[in-house]
């Protein structure tokens, strides 16, 4: 069949072209203005938020500028590769770790932080080069029927409310965000639906928000935003209020912009925001100073101090900490983000696969040699989703980058359902002509890979 020259697939690359719509924006310069603006919001943040262990001192600031001047060298690294979903995935761990180097100078914390610094930039190298890199397509085996394939969202969306209704029995309650967490601890889920809520919530809906976007089905992508936001009434979790703007957001980026230029504006425009916000009208802005400068982008960074100094003087985990490796002799019977809550009373303190997998299991010597690994697991991400559309799977996956800067990399594939989006990416027919639209672009545009 002969194919109309205004469609498009999701999985046939494309070349760029000369549509009035794709802003051009030099990535270098907004990599180093997003490290700058993350650097001054941490200021900011310092003085609003100390009682979380993050400060600042003026008599620590040349040095801790001077450092991070020489990390933000590794920005090199995002102007001349290609976007991949490990593109999208290692920029959020670079602007995870400038917050972390920054704010180490400052900390009030006796451990080295010396041999941290240097761990933990190693770690982000380790871990970014096979993300960047690793990109050779893998032989698709099976591929989905494209008319099954086609049915494919609506089964999603039919899954997830049926998981929305099924929590709602559990429990259903509209409270604020300042109540969030007092009833936050009444929920008891088994594990199974924990499971469910998670891949639904995190890989599920966000996959086919892309495929509906991408086909232009613009009532069912709708569909997929409400039921997202739907999980906050029986999860009390932050991410089900942020999902379906985060969702949009993304999606409206794209419009304008090709894809690694969305990456660095899906950070820099909120971190800009919430600091020219907070500059202006004051405490006023902390609903949304709070929520981004502070939780989406300092609490990450903070995590590596905290997790730095508690296992400076405490056994490692040696990996215990994964739950199918309990039956391991552990010294910690709770889950990390337990047991660093009951030792600084911050909260149920998570965080990334550099801080949990790296430092907490085998301490900052070995950490690097750990983030490979986890590094090497998302190159083969990379692998499975060779083919399709870059906005496709930047779309898709626009979830996942948060949830690697706060949670354990093992719960990541299976509670959260990165295992599942994964295999999904592998089977998606590569010429699937309903999704043949770009989402928000004029026909004749092409974006960039």
């Amino acid at each position: 069949m002969h194919r109309n020259s205004t469609e498009r697939t999701i999985g046939t690359p494309h070349t760029p072209s000369a549509n009035p719509w794709n802003i051009r924006l030099g990535l270098a310069p907004l990599v180093f203005a997003h490290t700058a603006s993350c650097c001054v919001s941490l200021i900011f943040v310092a003085s609003l938020y100390a009682h979380f262990h993050i400060l600042f001192r003026e008599s620590n600031i040349a040095q801790a500028a001077i450092c991070v001047a020489g990390l933000s060298l590794i920005s090199i690294l995002f102007t001349t590769a290609s976007f991949s979903f490990g593109y999208f995935v290692s920029f959020y761990l670079y602007t995870m770790i400038v917050g972390y180097v920054w704010l180490s100078y400052f900390s009030e914390f006796n451990y080295n932080t010396s041999l941290a610094r240097l761990s933990a930039i190693a770690s982000l190298l380790s871990a970014i080069l096979p993300a960047l890199l690793m990109r050779k397509p893998l032989s698709q085996i099976y591929a989905i029927p494209k008319r099954i394939f086609r049915h494919l969202p609506t089964a999603i969306i039919v899954l997830t409310a049926s998981t929305v209704i099924l929590g709602a029995s559990y429990g259903f309650r509209v409270v604020g965000l300042a109540e969030m967490y007092k009833f936050q601890r009444e929920i008891a889920y088994p594990g199974w639906m924990n499971y469910l809520i998670g891949i639904t919530s995190t890989a599920l809906i966000p996959f086919a928000f892309a495929c509906c976007w991408t086909r232009s089905h613009r009532g069912q992508a709708l569909l997929c935003l409400a039921l997202s936001l739907l999980f906050y009434p029986i999860t009390l979790n932050k991410l089900a209020l942020f999902t379906p703007a985060w969702l949009g957001f993304v999606a409206i980026l794209l419009k304008f912009f090709e894809e690694r230029t969305v990456v660095v504006l899906s950070l820099l425009v909120p971190t800009l925001a919430g600091l020219v916000l907070f500059v202006a009208i004051g405490n006023a802005a902390i609903p949304i100073f709070g929520l981004v400068n502070f939780r989406m982008v300092a609490i990450p960074s903070s995590a590596m101090d905290v997790y730095n100094d508690f296992f400076s003087r405490h056994p490692h985990t040696f990996f215990c900490h994964v739950s199918i490796l309990k039956f391991l002799d552990c010294p910690y019977k709770d889950q990390l983000g337990v047991v660093l809550a009951k030792e600084y009373q911050l909260g149920n303190f998570n965080a990334s696969f550099l801080a949990t997998e790296g430092v907490a299991a085998v301490g900052p010597r070995l950490a690097p040699v750990s983030s490979f690994l986890c590094g090497v697991a998302i190159g083969l991400a990379n692998r499975m989703s060779a083919g399709l559309r870059p906005s496709f799977i930047l779309i898709s996956s626009a979830i996942l980058p948060q949830v690697f800067l706060n949670v354990p990399f093992s719960t990541i594939l299976f509670t959260h359902g990165a295992a599942i989006l994964f295999l999904l990416w592998y089977i998606t027919p590569r010429d699937d002509e309903e999704a043949s639209r770009e989402p928000g672009r004029r026909a004749n545009f092409e974006a960039t890979g």
